[in-house]
């Protein structure tokens, strides 16, 4: 019960340093679904691993119902876990979640296969998933990985990288990632890769310069015609 209530304690404490609207403790226990989310789980998870299943279907029903925020209770959370706005938030029976890892509204980690044994992924630590992404079947997602809104993964990601689109693509590695001071989180989804944007740039900037020289080529054959 003591590390219950220390993982509770912390998953409250974790919420100031990745949402710029938390005011404090209080309103945080009080106001936050995706917090109430992660206590039910934690009570629900213990009732699991015990073997009182039907307990711990009951509970994770209840937290749906009153937080729009599905976790079964066999899934494996780790420390200082925030899912915020706490709407739509799917967590399947097998998917491991590492510490340190924060999803946004209307994410999914589901399964693809009726197979027997994990079927769902695993986020490493540190690994941030934006609004609506869907990441599927019993695949990793390396630590401090970030995945775009919107975006389907189905396969691996490495440690660090961000991955954007359907189907989810690595754009850029850890290597470029804002650092902030006080461990707070990078909250600059404005500044995500856009990689078909990247490419239509280029693409246009190769036409002009293509233009430039066909027009230079264009004079030098005038000048060349006028002295013949």
């Amino acid at each position: 019960m003591k590390r219950a209530l220390a993982q509770i304690k912390a998953d409250i404490g974790c919420v100031s340093s990745r949402d710029p609207a938390a005011r404090g403790k209080v309103e945080i226990l009080v106001t936050y679904p995706g917090v109430h989310a992660v206590i039910w789980h934690r009570i629900a998870g213990r009732a699991w691993r015990r073997g009182w299943r039907g307990s711990a279907r009951f509970l994770s029903w209840a937290a749906r119902f009153l937080t729009n925020v599905d976790i079964h209770p066999g899934a494996t959370i780790g420390e200082r876990f925030f899912i915020d706005h706490g709407a739509g938030v799917v967590i399947g029976e097998t998917a491991i979640v590492g510490d340190d890892v924060t999803l946004y509204h209307g994410v999914t980690l589901g399964g693809v296969s009726w197979s027997p044994g994990k079927r769902h992924p695993t986020l490493r630590n540190g690994v941030m998933v934006g609004a609506g992404a869907k990441i599927l079947g019993p695949i990793t997602i390396g630590e401090a990985a970030r995945i775009g809104a919107n975006s389907v993964v189905m396969e691996e990601v490495p440690a660090g990288a961000t991955v954007v689109g359907i189907p989810g693509k690595i754009v850029r590695g850890l290597e470029t990632r804002r650092r902030l001071a006080g461990g707070r989180v990078d909250l600059e989804h404005h500044l995500m890769p856009d990689p078909v944007g990247e490419a239509l740039a280029y693409l246009i900037d190769r036409v002009d310069f293509l233009e430039a020289r066909l027009t230079e080529m264009q004079r030098a054959r005038r000048v060349e015609n006028e002295h013949a």
